[in-house]
Protein backbone atom coordinates (compact mmCIF):
# COMPACT_ATOMS: atom_id res chain seq x y z
CA UNK A 1 0.00 0.00 0.00
CA UNK A 2 1.43 3.44 -0.97
CA UNK A 3 -0.96 6.38 -0.27
CA UNK A 4 1.75 8.71 -0.08
CA UNK A 5 1.50 10.71 -3.22
CA UNK A 6 -1.96 11.11 -2.31
CA UNK A 7 -1.26 12.10 1.61
CA UNK A 8 1.76 14.52 0.49
CA UNK A 9 -1.52 16.84 -1.74
CA UNK A 10 -3.08 15.84 1.38
CA UNK A 11 -0.67 18.52 3.72
CA UNK A 12 -0.04 20.23 0.87
CA UNK A 13 -3.87 21.43 0.96
CA UNK A 14 -3.68 21.63 4.72
CA UNK A 15 -1.39 24.18 4.21
CA UNK A 16 -3.35 26.48 1.95
CA UNK A 17 -7.06 26.52 3.68
CA UNK A 18 -5.63 27.25 7.30
CA UNK A 19 -7.90 30.61 6.75
CA UNK A 20 -11.34 29.15 5.87
CA UNK A 21 -13.58 31.93 7.34
CA UNK A 22 -16.25 29.50 9.05
CA UNK A 23 -17.04 25.20 9.16
CA UNK A 24 -19.34 25.51 6.69
CA UNK A 25 -16.90 26.10 4.34
CA UNK A 26 -17.50 22.40 3.67
CA UNK A 27 -20.77 22.19 2.24
CA UNK A 28 -19.39 25.00 -0.03
CA UNK A 29 -21.85 28.19 1.43
CA UNK A 30 -18.96 30.29 2.08
CA UNK A 31 -15.42 30.77 0.10
CA UNK A 32 -12.28 30.30 1.63
CA UNK A 33 -10.22 33.12 1.88
CA UNK A 34 -7.61 33.48 -0.69
CA UNK A 35 -4.17 33.08 -0.23
CA UNK A 36 -2.13 36.01 -2.03
CA UNK A 37 -0.84 33.17 -4.71
CA UNK A 38 -4.34 32.56 -5.12
CA UNK A 39 -4.70 32.47 -9.44
CA UNK A 40 -7.96 33.14 -11.32
CA UNK A 41 -6.84 30.33 -14.34
CA UNK A 42 -9.86 28.28 -13.24
CA UNK A 43 -9.24 25.81 -16.41
CA UNK A 44 -5.81 24.98 -14.90
CA UNK A 45 -5.61 20.76 -13.44
CA UNK A 46 -3.85 20.57 -10.65
CA UNK A 47 -5.07 17.05 -9.62
CA UNK A 48 -3.95 15.59 -12.71
CA UNK A 49 -0.23 14.47 -14.14
CA UNK A 50 -1.03 15.17 -17.62
CA UNK A 51 0.59 13.81 -20.65
CA UNK A 52 -0.46 16.01 -23.01
CA UNK A 53 -2.23 15.14 -26.21
CA UNK A 54 0.15 15.06 -29.95
CA UNK A 55 -1.72 16.06 -32.84
CA UNK A 56 -2.21 12.31 -34.29
CA UNK A 57 -4.11 11.77 -30.79
CA UNK A 58 -6.43 14.35 -31.55
CA UNK A 59 -7.52 13.96 -34.67
CA UNK A 60 -7.99 10.22 -33.55
CA UNK A 61 -10.50 11.73 -30.71
CA UNK A 62 -11.48 13.96 -32.78
CA UNK A 63 -13.09 11.00 -35.26
CA UNK A 64 -13.97 8.59 -32.20
CA UNK A 65 -16.43 11.35 -30.54
CA UNK A 66 -18.02 12.22 -34.19
CA UNK A 67 -21.61 11.48 -33.81
CA UNK A 68 -23.05 8.52 -35.09
CA UNK A 69 -24.58 8.30 -38.98
CA UNK A 70 -26.04 4.46 -38.70
CA UNK A 71 -28.06 3.37 -36.01
CA UNK A 72 -28.22 -0.55 -37.18
CA UNK A 73 -25.44 -1.53 -35.04
CA UNK A 74 -23.74 -0.19 -31.65
CA UNK A 75 -20.58 1.67 -32.40
CA UNK A 76 -17.10 0.42 -31.87
CA UNK A 77 -16.23 0.04 -28.07
CA UNK A 78 -20.17 1.21 -27.30
CA UNK A 79 -20.71 -1.69 -24.84
CA UNK A 80 -17.71 -0.47 -22.76
CA UNK A 81 -18.91 2.62 -21.03
CA UNK A 82 -15.88 2.89 -18.96
CA UNK A 83 -13.56 1.34 -21.73
CA UNK A 84 -10.68 -0.88 -19.65
CA UNK A 85 -12.22 0.25 -16.78
CA UNK A 86 -15.86 -1.38 -17.57
CA UNK A 87 -16.34 -4.46 -15.60
CA UNK A 88 -18.61 -7.49 -16.02
CA UNK A 89 -22.26 -7.01 -14.79
CA UNK A 90 -22.79 -8.59 -11.79
CA UNK A 91 -26.68 -8.98 -11.21
CA UNK A 92 -28.05 -7.36 -8.12
CA UNK A 93 -26.48 -4.86 -5.06
CA UNK A 94 -22.66 -5.87 -5.79
CA UNK A 95 -23.25 -4.01 -9.42
CA UNK A 96 -21.96 -0.88 -8.76
CA UNK A 97 -19.40 -2.36 -5.97
CA UNK A 98 -16.67 -3.33 -8.29
CA UNK A 99 -13.18 -2.33 -8.58
CA UNK A 100 -11.80 -0.99 -12.18
CA UNK A 101 -10.69 -4.68 -13.54
CA UNK A 102 -7.59 -2.55 -15.37
CA UNK A 103 -6.26 -1.17 -11.67
CA UNK A 104 -2.61 -2.83 -10.74
CA UNK A 105 -2.56 -5.92 -8.95
CA UNK A 106 -0.70 -3.99 -5.98
CA UNK A 107 -3.28 -1.75 -5.05
CA UNK A 108 -6.56 -3.70 -4.61
CA UNK A 109 -5.45 -4.01 -1.06
CA UNK A 110 -5.42 0.30 -0.98
CA UNK A 111 -9.32 -0.50 -2.60
CA UNK A 112 -10.55 -2.93 -0.30
CA UNK A 113 -9.09 -0.81 2.60
CA UNK A 114 -10.78 2.19 0.89
CA UNK A 115 -14.24 0.70 1.29
CA UNK A 116 -13.50 -0.39 4.51
CA UNK A 117 -13.36 3.08 5.53
CA UNK A 118 -16.67 4.26 3.40
CA UNK A 119 -18.67 1.49 5.40
CA UNK A 120 -17.14 2.52 8.69
CA UNK A 121 -19.90 3.10 11.43
CA UNK A 122 -18.50 5.91 13.05
CA UNK A 123 -19.28 6.83 17.20
CA UNK A 124 -19.02 9.50 19.46
CA UNK A 125 -16.47 10.47 20.98
CA UNK A 126 -14.43 9.55 23.84
CA UNK A 127 -14.84 6.27 23.12
CA UNK A 128 -12.72 2.93 23.41
CA UNK A 129 -12.99 2.84 19.67
CA UNK A 130 -10.22 5.15 18.80
CA UNK A 131 -10.02 4.40 15.13
CA UNK A 132 -13.53 5.26 14.98
CA UNK A 133 -14.74 7.99 16.87
CA UNK A 134 -15.31 11.84 16.18
CA UNK A 135 -18.82 11.49 15.31
CA UNK A 136 -21.08 14.37 15.21
CA UNK A 137 -22.30 15.46 17.76
CA UNK A 138 -25.19 16.78 14.69
CA UNK A 139 -25.17 14.59 11.89
CA UNK A 140 -27.14 12.86 9.27
CA UNK A 141 -25.38 9.53 8.46
CA UNK A 142 -22.80 7.29 10.61
CA UNK A 143 -21.26 6.00 7.34
CA UNK A 144 -20.74 6.88 3.82
CA UNK A 145 -22.30 3.65 2.42
CA UNK A 146 -25.44 4.76 4.84
CA UNK A 147 -26.35 7.45 2.17
CA UNK A 148 -24.76 6.11 -0.81
CA UNK A 149 -26.65 2.49 -0.63
CA UNK A 150 -24.61 -0.27 -1.95
CA UNK A 151 -22.38 3.10 -3.82
CA UNK A 152 -25.74 4.04 -5.44
CA UNK A 153 -28.44 6.61 -5.22
CA UNK A 154 -29.99 7.76 -1.76
CA UNK A 155 -33.98 8.56 -2.17
CA UNK A 156 -36.45 10.50 -0.54
CA UNK A 157 -38.97 9.30 2.36
CA UNK A 158 -42.10 7.97 0.68
CA UNK A 159 -43.90 8.91 4.46
CA UNK A 160 -43.33 10.47 7.72
CA UNK A 161 -41.71 7.27 9.50
CA UNK A 162 -39.37 6.41 6.55
CA UNK A 163 -36.13 6.83 6.80
CA UNK A 164 -34.26 10.34 5.73
CA UNK A 165 -30.57 9.12 6.15
CA UNK A 166 -29.57 9.17 2.35
CA UNK A 167 -30.98 12.55 1.58
CA UNK A 168 -30.77 16.11 3.44
CA UNK A 169 -31.24 19.96 2.86
CA UNK A 170 -28.74 22.28 1.79
CA UNK A 171 -29.32 25.50 3.63
CA UNK A 172 -27.87 29.23 2.91
CA UNK A 173 -29.17 32.84 2.73
CA UNK A 174 -28.41 35.66 0.06
CA UNK A 175 -25.56 37.23 0.32
CA UNK A 176 -22.30 37.18 2.14
CA UNK A 177 -18.57 37.42 1.05
CA UNK A 178 -18.09 37.99 -3.30
CA UNK A 179 -15.60 35.62 -4.89
CA UNK A 180 -14.48 38.36 -7.48
CA UNK A 181 -11.78 35.08 -9.22
CA UNK A 182 -15.16 33.24 -10.25
CA UNK A 183 -17.19 35.89 -13.11
CA UNK A 184 -20.64 35.09 -12.60
CA UNK A 185 -20.19 34.04 -8.93
CA UNK A 186 -23.44 34.63 -6.66
CA UNK A 187 -22.43 35.09 -2.80
CA UNK A 188 -24.40 33.40 -0.49
CA UNK A 189 -23.76 32.51 3.08
CA UNK A 190 -24.71 29.56 5.64
CA UNK A 191 -27.90 30.40 7.75
CA UNK A 192 -26.52 31.87 11.10
CA UNK A 193 -27.93 29.48 13.41
CA UNK A 194 -28.34 26.14 10.76
CA UNK A 195 -25.48 26.06 9.26
CA UNK A 196 -25.29 25.11 5.16
CA UNK A 197 -26.66 21.71 6.14
CA UNK A 198 -29.44 20.11 7.85
CA UNK A 199 -28.30 17.97 10.19
CA UNK A 200 -31.33 15.87 11.55
CA UNK A 201 -29.54 13.06 14.04
CA UNK A 202 -27.46 14.46 17.33
CA UNK A 203 -25.66 12.05 19.44
CA UNK A 204 -27.22 11.03 23.05
CA UNK A 205 -27.37 14.32 25.41
CA UNK A 206 -27.49 16.64 21.84
CA UNK A 207 -30.06 18.34 19.88
CA UNK A 208 -30.87 17.40 16.44
CA UNK A 209 -30.81 20.92 14.25
CA UNK A 210 -34.35 19.95 12.98
CA UNK A 211 -36.27 17.20 10.82
CA UNK A 212 -36.50 17.39 7.24
CA UNK A 213 -40.06 17.70 5.89
CA UNK A 214 -41.34 16.43 2.49
CA UNK A 215 -45.16 16.01 1.44
CA UNK A 216 -46.04 14.84 -2.13
CA UNK A 217 -48.61 16.07 -4.36
CA UNK A 218 -49.72 14.06 -7.13
CA UNK A 219 -49.72 15.26 -10.82
CA UNK A 220 -51.36 13.28 -13.37
CA UNK A 221 -49.74 14.27 -17.05
CA UNK A 222 -51.42 13.34 -20.38
CA UNK A 223 -49.22 11.88 -23.25
CA UNK A 224 -50.36 12.49 -27.34
CA UNK A 225 -51.42 9.01 -27.55
CA UNK A 226 -53.90 9.30 -24.06
CA UNK A 227 -51.81 7.75 -21.83
CA UNK A 228 -51.17 9.34 -17.77
CA UNK A 229 -48.02 9.49 -15.98
CA UNK A 230 -48.36 10.73 -12.49
CA UNK A 231 -46.03 12.69 -11.01
CA UNK A 232 -45.20 13.68 -7.54
CA UNK A 233 -43.80 16.99 -6.54
CA UNK A 234 -42.46 17.76 -3.59
CA UNK A 235 -42.83 20.15 -0.47
CA UNK A 236 -39.84 20.95 1.77
CA UNK A 237 -39.54 22.30 5.22
CA UNK A 238 -37.75 22.69 8.37
CA UNK A 239 -39.55 21.00 11.04
CA UNK A 240 -39.05 20.95 14.85
CA UNK A 241 -36.39 23.86 14.91
CA UNK A 242 -34.39 22.99 17.77
CA UNK A 243 -32.45 26.15 17.74
CA UNK A 244 -34.67 28.94 16.97
CA UNK A 245 -36.48 30.02 14.02
CA UNK A 246 -34.45 29.71 10.38
CA UNK A 247 -33.85 33.02 8.76
CA UNK A 248 -36.40 34.47 6.89
CA UNK A 249 -34.54 34.55 3.85
CA UNK A 250 -33.62 30.84 4.58
CA UNK A 251 -32.97 29.28 0.70
CA UNK A 252 -33.34 25.22 0.78
CA UNK A 253 -32.22 22.82 -1.72
CA UNK A 254 -32.88 19.58 -1.11
CA UNK A 255 -30.27 16.60 -1.98
CA UNK A 256 -29.92 12.53 -2.66
CA UNK A 257 -26.61 10.99 -2.42
CA UNK A 258 -25.52 10.53 -5.92
CA UNK A 259 -24.32 6.63 -7.27
CA UNK A 260 -20.30 6.55 -6.89
CA UNK A 261 -18.89 4.57 -10.38
CA UNK A 262 -17.27 6.31 -12.40
CA UNK A 263 -15.87 8.93 -10.74
CA UNK A 264 -12.44 8.82 -11.71
CA UNK A 265 -13.51 9.05 -14.95
CA UNK A 266 -15.11 12.06 -14.79
CA UNK A 267 -12.02 13.96 -12.87
CA UNK A 268 -10.05 12.73 -15.81
CA UNK A 269 -11.95 14.41 -18.39
CA UNK A 270 -9.75 17.11 -19.70
CA UNK A 271 -11.04 20.76 -19.07
CA UNK A 272 -11.12 21.63 -22.31
CA UNK A 273 -13.11 19.02 -23.99
CA UNK A 274 -15.75 20.03 -21.10
CA UNK A 275 -15.06 24.19 -21.87
CA UNK A 276 -15.90 23.35 -25.83
CA UNK A 277 -19.36 21.95 -25.60
CA UNK A 278 -20.22 25.62 -23.27
CA UNK A 279 -22.05 27.65 -25.64
CA UNK A 280 -23.81 30.22 -22.75
CA UNK A 281 -25.47 32.39 -25.26
CA UNK A 282 -27.12 29.75 -27.36
CA UNK A 283 -25.06 31.28 -30.07
CA UNK A 284 -26.13 27.88 -32.37
CA UNK A 285 -29.70 29.20 -31.70
CA UNK A 286 -30.35 25.32 -30.97
CA UNK A 287 -32.12 26.24 -27.33
CA UNK A 288 -28.85 24.31 -25.23
CA UNK A 289 -26.66 27.02 -23.47
CA UNK A 290 -24.57 24.82 -21.11
CA UNK A 291 -22.04 26.81 -19.27
CA UNK A 292 -19.23 25.76 -17.09
CA UNK A 293 -19.76 25.68 -13.17
CA UNK A 294 -16.54 27.54 -11.60
CA UNK A 295 -15.90 26.55 -7.69
CA UNK A 296 -13.34 27.55 -5.15
CA UNK A 297 -10.90 25.03 -4.30
CA UNK A 298 -10.00 24.44 -0.82
CA UNK A 299 -7.87 21.59 -1.71
CA UNK A 300 -5.80 23.71 -4.42
CA UNK A 301 -6.73 27.33 -3.26
CA UNK A 302 -7.57 28.51 -6.64
CA UNK A 303 -10.74 28.36 -9.09
CA UNK A 304 -11.41 25.01 -10.65
CA UNK A 305 -13.73 23.69 -13.15
CA UNK A 306 -16.79 22.00 -10.69
CA UNK A 307 -17.37 18.54 -11.81
CA UNK A 308 -18.88 16.88 -8.85
CA UNK A 309 -22.65 17.33 -7.05
CA UNK A 310 -25.52 18.01 -7.70
CA UNK A 311 -25.07 21.63 -9.06
CA UNK A 312 -21.11 20.90 -9.45
CA UNK A 313 -20.35 22.15 -6.51
CA UNK A 314 -17.01 20.48 -5.72
CA UNK A 315 -13.68 20.24 -7.94
CA UNK A 316 -12.23 17.06 -7.10
CA UNK A 317 -12.91 13.54 -5.55
CA UNK A 318 -11.14 14.28 -2.78
CA UNK A 319 -12.59 17.81 -1.95
CA UNK A 320 -16.00 16.00 -2.29
CA UNK A 321 -14.75 13.31 -0.09
CA UNK A 322 -13.75 15.77 2.78
CA UNK A 323 -16.75 17.98 1.98
CA UNK A 324 -19.05 14.93 2.77
CA UNK A 325 -16.94 13.78 6.10
CA UNK A 326 -17.36 17.24 7.80
CA UNK A 327 -21.04 18.38 6.44
CA UNK A 328 -22.35 14.75 6.76
CA UNK A 329 -20.86 12.99 9.79
CA UNK A 330 -18.99 16.16 11.66
CA UNK A 331 -15.77 14.51 11.21
CA UNK A 332 -12.33 16.47 10.77
CA UNK A 333 -9.84 16.30 7.99
CA UNK A 334 -6.64 17.65 6.27
CA UNK A 335 -8.86 19.65 4.33
CA UNK A 336 -11.67 20.69 6.86
CA UNK A 337 -10.42 20.51 10.16
CA UNK A 338 -12.73 21.64 12.73
CA UNK A 339 -13.80 18.56 14.54
CA UNK A 340 -17.47 19.82 15.34
CA UNK A 341 -18.55 19.35 11.54
CA UNK A 342 -19.92 22.70 10.33
CA UNK A 343 -21.48 23.75 14.11
CA UNK A 344 -22.21 27.35 14.39
CA UNK A 345 -21.54 30.17 16.79
CA UNK A 346 -25.27 29.33 17.89
CA UNK A 347 -24.60 26.11 18.63
CA UNK A 348 -21.90 26.28 21.45
CA UNK A 349 -22.79 23.03 22.86
CA UNK A 350 -21.77 21.45 19.66
CA UNK A 351 -18.67 23.21 19.05
CA UNK A 352 -17.32 22.50 22.60
CA UNK A 353 -18.58 18.41 22.45
CA UNK A 354 -15.76 16.29 22.80
CA UNK A 355 -13.84 15.60 19.76
CA UNK A 356 -12.17 12.32 18.62
CA UNK A 357 -8.72 14.30 17.70
CA UNK A 358 -6.17 13.51 19.96
CA UNK A 359 -2.28 13.99 18.96
CA UNK A 360 -0.23 11.26 17.28
CA UNK A 361 -3.70 9.11 16.60
CA UNK A 362 -5.07 9.84 13.02
CA UNK A 363 -2.53 12.91 12.30
CA UNK A 364 -4.59 14.83 14.84
CA UNK A 365 -7.68 14.52 12.64
CA UNK A 366 -10.76 12.63 12.81
CA UNK A 367 -10.16 11.38 9.32
CA UNK A 368 -6.52 11.55 8.81
CA UNK A 369 -4.88 12.15 5.40
CA UNK A 370 -4.14 8.70 4.75
CA UNK A 371 -7.62 7.41 5.47
CA UNK A 372 -9.17 10.09 3.21
CA UNK A 373 -6.58 9.24 0.24
CA UNK A 374 -7.69 5.51 0.87
CA UNK A 375 -11.72 6.90 0.59
CA UNK A 376 -10.66 8.58 -2.71
CA UNK A 377 -8.55 5.86 -4.48
CA UNK A 378 -11.81 3.96 -3.50
CA UNK A 379 -14.02 6.03 -4.99
CA UNK A 380 -11.85 6.88 -8.15
CA UNK A 381 -12.08 3.43 -9.10
CA UNK A 382 -15.39 2.22 -8.62
CA UNK A 383 -16.23 0.91 -11.74
CA UNK A 384 -18.63 1.24 -14.41
CA UNK A 385 -20.83 -1.95 -15.26
CA UNK A 386 -20.81 -3.33 -18.80
CA UNK A 387 -23.82 -2.18 -21.15
CA UNK A 388 -26.83 -4.71 -21.73
CA UNK A 389 -28.74 -5.50 -24.73
CA UNK A 390 -26.68 -2.52 -26.99
CA UNK A 391 -27.37 -4.62 -30.02
CA UNK A 392 -30.88 -5.12 -29.59
CA UNK A 393 -33.11 -3.14 -32.22
CA UNK A 394 -35.75 -1.49 -29.89
CA UNK A 395 -32.37 -0.24 -27.90
CA UNK A 396 -31.12 0.65 -30.82
CA UNK A 397 -33.98 2.13 -32.31
CA UNK A 398 -34.53 4.23 -28.65
CA UNK A 399 -31.35 5.62 -29.21
CA UNK A 400 -31.58 7.20 -32.79
CA UNK A 401 -34.85 8.79 -31.15
CA UNK A 402 -32.27 10.43 -28.25
CA UNK A 403 -30.58 11.33 -31.21
CA UNK A 404 -33.17 12.82 -33.27
CA UNK A 405 -34.58 14.74 -30.45
CA UNK A 406 -31.85 16.06 -28.46
CA UNK A 407 -31.26 13.95 -25.79
CA UNK A 408 -27.72 13.93 -26.77
CA UNK A 409 -27.12 18.23 -26.59
CA UNK A 410 -26.92 17.49 -22.94
CA UNK A 411 -26.15 13.95 -22.22
CA UNK A 412 -23.51 14.20 -24.62
CA UNK A 413 -22.61 10.74 -25.20
CA UNK A 414 -18.65 10.08 -25.32
CA UNK A 415 -15.06 11.61 -23.91
CA UNK A 416 -11.33 10.29 -23.69
CA UNK A 417 -9.59 11.02 -20.99
CA UNK A 418 -6.26 12.48 -20.66
CA UNK A 419 -3.42 10.36 -21.04
CA UNK A 420 -2.03 10.38 -17.00
CA UNK A 421 1.53 9.47 -15.56
CA UNK A 422 0.32 7.69 -12.41
CA UNK A 423 -3.45 7.07 -12.99
CA UNK A 424 -3.69 3.64 -15.17
CA UNK A 425 -6.92 2.89 -14.53
CA UNK A 426 -8.09 6.57 -16.03
CA UNK A 427 -5.45 7.12 -18.67
CA UNK A 428 -6.35 7.14 -22.39
CA UNK A 429 -9.72 5.70 -22.17
CA UNK A 430 -12.74 6.31 -24.72
CA UNK A 431 -15.78 6.96 -22.07
CA UNK A 432 -19.75 7.05 -22.83
CA UNK A 433 -20.89 8.84 -19.54
CA UNK A 434 -23.55 10.64 -21.43
CA UNK A 435 -23.63 13.97 -19.70
CA UNK A 436 -21.57 17.23 -20.84
CA UNK A 437 -20.70 17.78 -17.15
CA UNK A 438 -22.32 21.51 -17.53
CA UNK A 439 -24.64 23.64 -15.71
CA UNK A 440 -28.34 23.91 -18.09
CA UNK A 441 -31.37 25.45 -16.61
CA UNK A 442 -33.73 22.67 -15.80
CA UNK A 443 -36.73 25.12 -15.74
CA UNK A 444 -39.31 25.98 -12.75
CA UNK A 445 -40.38 22.50 -12.12
CA UNK A 446 -36.89 21.46 -11.31
CA UNK A 447 -35.98 24.72 -9.87
CA UNK A 448 -34.65 24.91 -6.01
CA UNK A 449 -34.13 28.86 -5.97
CA UNK A 450 -30.66 28.32 -4.02
CA UNK A 451 -27.70 29.69 -5.65
CA UNK A 452 -24.77 27.66 -5.48
CA UNK A 453 -21.06 29.42 -6.65
CA UNK A 454 -22.13 30.32 -10.11
CA UNK A 455 -24.89 27.95 -10.57
CA UNK A 456 -28.19 30.06 -10.01
CA UNK A 457 -31.42 28.45 -8.24
CA UNK A 458 -32.54 26.82 -12.08
CA UNK A 459 -29.12 25.25 -12.76
CA UNK A 460 -28.13 21.96 -12.52
CA UNK A 461 -25.28 19.43 -13.81
CA UNK A 462 -26.36 17.76 -16.63
CA UNK A 463 -26.27 14.08 -14.42
CA UNK A 464 -24.28 11.23 -16.45
CA UNK A 465 -26.57 8.33 -17.76
CA UNK A 466 -24.12 5.31 -17.12
CA UNK A 467 -25.54 2.76 -14.75
CA UNK A 468 -29.15 4.81 -14.49
CA UNK A 469 -31.68 1.94 -14.77
CA UNK A 470 -29.37 -0.81 -12.26
CA UNK A 471 -30.05 2.01 -9.57
CA UNK A 472 -33.51 0.23 -8.29
CA UNK A 473 -31.55 -3.33 -8.44
CA UNK A 474 -28.84 -2.24 -6.41
CA UNK A 475 -30.82 0.12 -3.67
CA UNK A 476 -33.93 -1.88 -3.87
CA UNK A 477 -35.92 1.71 -4.88
CA UNK A 478 -36.18 3.86 -8.52
CA UNK A 479 -35.02 7.00 -7.18
CA UNK A 480 -34.36 9.85 -10.08
CA UNK A 481 -33.09 13.48 -10.48
CA UNK A 482 -31.44 15.56 -7.66
CA UNK A 483 -34.08 14.63 -4.87
CA UNK A 484 -35.25 11.41 -6.02
CA UNK A 485 -38.89 12.39 -6.81
CA UNK A 486 -39.24 10.57 -10.03
CA UNK A 487 -39.88 7.07 -9.38
CA UNK A 488 -39.18 5.57 -12.90
CA UNK A 489 -37.50 7.20 -15.70
CA UNK A 490 -40.37 8.43 -17.83
CA UNK A 491 -41.47 10.60 -14.74
CA UNK A 492 -37.76 11.92 -14.64
CA UNK A 493 -37.83 12.98 -18.38
CA UNK A 494 -41.38 14.47 -17.80
CA UNK A 495 -39.69 16.96 -15.15
CA UNK A 496 -37.53 18.46 -17.67
CA UNK A 497 -38.08 21.91 -18.63
CA UNK A 498 -35.87 24.99 -19.51
CA UNK A 499 -33.50 24.16 -22.24
CA UNK A 500 -35.08 21.14 -22.29
CA UNK A 501 -38.62 21.70 -22.48
CA UNK A 502 -38.49 21.19 -26.84
CA UNK A 503 -37.01 17.49 -25.98
CA UNK A 504 -39.42 16.60 -23.20
CA UNK A 505 -41.97 17.79 -25.27
CA UNK A 506 -41.06 15.74 -27.73
CA UNK A 507 -41.21 12.65 -25.72
CA UNK A 508 -44.86 13.32 -24.75
CA UNK A 509 -45.17 13.21 -28.73
CA UNK A 510 -43.93 10.46 -29.41
CA UNK A 511 -45.83 7.18 -30.90
CA UNK A 512 -46.05 4.31 -27.86
CA UNK A 513 -43.49 2.51 -29.21
CA UNK A 514 -40.73 5.02 -30.19
CA UNK A 515 -41.29 5.92 -26.20
CA UNK A 516 -40.67 2.41 -25.22
CA UNK A 517 -37.98 2.08 -27.06
CA UNK A 518 -36.61 5.42 -25.51
CA UNK A 519 -37.17 3.81 -22.49
CA UNK A 520 -35.63 0.51 -23.41
CA UNK A 521 -32.45 2.52 -24.67
CA UNK A 522 -32.04 4.35 -21.28
CA UNK A 523 -32.62 0.95 -19.43
CA UNK A 524 -29.38 -0.42 -21.46
CA UNK A 525 -26.88 2.09 -20.69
Amino acid sequence: MNPAPLLWLCLLALGATASAETPADAVRAVPVAPDAAATTAWQTEPHLSVIPRTEAERARIAKVQAPPTDFSAPEPFETKPAGAATTRLMPGTEAFSQFSPNMPVDREMDFKIGNGIFRKLWVGAPSSTRGSDGLGPLYNARACQNCHIKDGRGHMPDGPEDSRVSAFLRLSIPGGPDRPEIPGYIPTQPDPVYGGQLQDLALEGYLAEARMGVGWTEMPVTLADGSVVSLRRPAYAVESPAYGPPHPALQVSPRVAPQMIGLGLIEAVPVADIVAGADPEDADGDGISGRPQIVWSSQFDRPMLGRFGHKAGNATILEQSASAFSGDMGLSTPLFDSPSGECTDAQMDCRSAPSGQEPGIRDGREVDGASLDLVNFYSRNLAVPERRGADDPRVLRGKEIAYTIGCTACHRPKFVTHRLKDQPEQSFQLIWPYTDLLLHDMGEGLADGRPESRADGREWRTAPLWGIALNGKVTGVESYLHDGRARSLIEAVLWHGGEAQAARDAVVNLPAEDRKALIAWLESL
